[in-house]
């Protein structure tokens, strides 16, 4: 997989369609995958359900993941994204509207690398889609997990 992809898990079809057009808008990105609930990022990044048969050895380079998410939260995905040698050192980015402590502290307690608070206006949130985007898909030099090497 030599095209930098983008795990983006999200229930809400504004917030896709915004992050989409902010990455786009920014040129920060090949290929963006789209999980609408938790259930649907596990089976990606594993290779089950709806994604059987899929390589899991390919990584996205991150997973930008909502907390607020049906079937699975995203503490839950997070929870099993690190519980996997294959994928807990995988790059994952907590992109909610959430501005609780209590998720603040679960998320980094369960080994998120960053928490964002999604901005309201847009051309706000764009501009931190952009710096996200700049530093963990340009600057960000991670653990060599899409080879396989782990």
């Amino acid at each position: 997989m030599n095209e930098k992809t983008i795990l983006l898990v999200e229930d809400n079809s504004d917030d896709e369609a915004l992050t989409i057009r902010a990455l786009k808008m920014n040129n920060l990105l090949n290929k963006v995958v789209v999980a609408r609930d938790g259930a649907e990022a596990v089976d990606f990044l594993f290779g089950t359900g709806s994604f059987a048969g899929r390589d899991s050895i390919h990584l996205p380079e991150l997973v930008l993941l909502d907390l607020n998410l049906p079937k699975l939260s995203g503490l839950e995905v997070l929870r099993r994204i690190r519980s996997d040698e294959h994928t807990q050192l995988l790059p994952v980015v907590i992109l909610t509207t959430s501005d609780e402590d209590r998720d603040r502290i679960d998320s980094y307690r369960l080994g998120a690398n960053s928490y964002i608070e999604k901005p309201v206006n847009f051309e706000a949130f764009s501009k931190a889609v952009r710096q996200l985007g700049i530093y963990w898909l340009a600057l960000n030099v991670g653990p060599p997990v899409n080879n396989g090497s782990l």
